[in-house]
Order: structure tokens, then C-alpha cells, then sequence
């Protein structure tokens, strides 16, 4: 039995992401009394959001977020973050690319031997100071980031499949300002 306080033995008798559900978590929306105070359902908000991310995040580590077909879980999160961006940046050092992804040059170096071994990447001289290194997509690997993103492209086809042009640009908006403010909270904090 779970003993700590954000750990339930109970299961809700509802789907925890229905519309429904979601709803009836969320405050009714009321103007604040004063400007310098919180909104009275502003707690409830945060609560029913911080739910929300949880199970996203669960959910996505169970399904791994993969994609369908044939691609689908073929290539995990850090090997497909590691190739998008050097496939954005070019040919990069393992600095550069640790510091643009924000994370620590010694979990680059981890990271890439499998990828350099699996001949996704290759590592070559800098162009211009032959003495340093460089990392860069092989043809191998554009492939098969392409076949990866098609999956993935597919997989968010058929979750949003339901929902407008408008609504998936605004989801993607807010998430790509949510991941923006945990990056900088994770800098500030580092």
C-alpha cells in the first residue's frame, strides 16, 4: 500500500482525462475581487494542470510516444533528440551539441557511442581546425531519422485527428512555451 501523501489506493470511477473530468476539476472562471489577489479556482487550475502533465507524462513513457507502423518504438527518446538536432545544426562538437541541448557533455558522449557504433553518426575533422572533432548525420542516419519523424508524424495525425488546424497550432504553441519555461527553470537551477 502506497504510504506517501500524493500516492492513492483509490482508483476515480472515471476516465481521468475526459473532458468531463477535466471540467469538473477545473474552478468556475470568475473574476477576482481584487487585482493583487489570486483568483479563487486559481490552486484548483494549477492542480487540475499539474495532473494533467502527470499523466501526460506517464503515458507517454508507457506508450513511449513512438509512433505506428513499422517505425514505431524503434528509436529511443535520446537517440531521436540527438539526431533531430544534429540534423537541424549540422555538424556539430560534442560542447556545442551538449550545451544546445542542455545537457552535460559526458551524457553526449554516452549518448552518441551506440549511434556512431550503429553507423547512424559519424564522427569527423572540424572543418576548420582539423584537430577537433565534429559529429554529423550519415546517410544511414538522415534515413532513418526520416523514417522515425514519418511515424511520429502519423502518431500526432491520429491523436489530433478530431481536432482543427487552429487547435493543434495553439497546443503546439503552448507546449513549445511550457517546455521553453522548464528549460530555463532547469538553467537557472543548475
Amino acid at each position: 500500500m502506497p504510504t506517501h501523501p500524493d500516492m492513492t489506493t483509490a482508483h476515480p470511477p472515471y476516465d481521468e482525462t475526459s473532458e468531463t473530468s477535466v471540467q469538473a476539476s477545473m474552478p468556475p472562471t470568475t473574476a477576482p475581487q481584487d487585482q493583487d489577489e489570486a483568483p479563487a479556482g486559481a490552486d484548483a487550475l494549477l492542480d487540475a494542470l499539474q495532473h494533467q502533465v502527470a499523466l501526460f507524462a506517464r503515458r507517454a513513457e508507457q506508450t513511449r510516444l513512438g509512433g505506428v507502423g513499422q517505425a514505431r518504438n524503434s528509436m529511443d527518446r535520446a537517440a531521436y533528440l540527438l539526431l533531430n538536432r544534429l540534423d537541424q545544426d549540422g555538424p556539430t562538437g560534442v560542447k556545442a551539441l551538449a550545451t544546445g541541448m542542455g545537457i552535460d557533455s559526458s551524457t553526449v558522449t554516452r549518448q552518441v557511442a551506440p549511434l556512431v557504433e550503429s553507423g547512424l553518426v559519424k564522427r569527423t575533422s572540424h572543418p576548420d581546425d582539423g584537430r577537433a572533432v565534429v559529429l554529423r548525420l550519415s546517410p544511414r542516419g538522415i534515413s532513418r531519422l526520416e523514417q522515425v519523424r514519418a511515424s511520429r508524424r502519423e502518431l500526432m495525425a491520429l491523436l489530433t485527428q478530431e481536432w482543427s488546424e487552429d487547435e493543434r497550432t495553439t497546443f503546439c504553441e503552448l507546449l513549445t512555451r511550457f517546455n521553453q519555461a522548464l528549460s530555463e527553470l532547469q538553467a537557472t537551477h543548475s
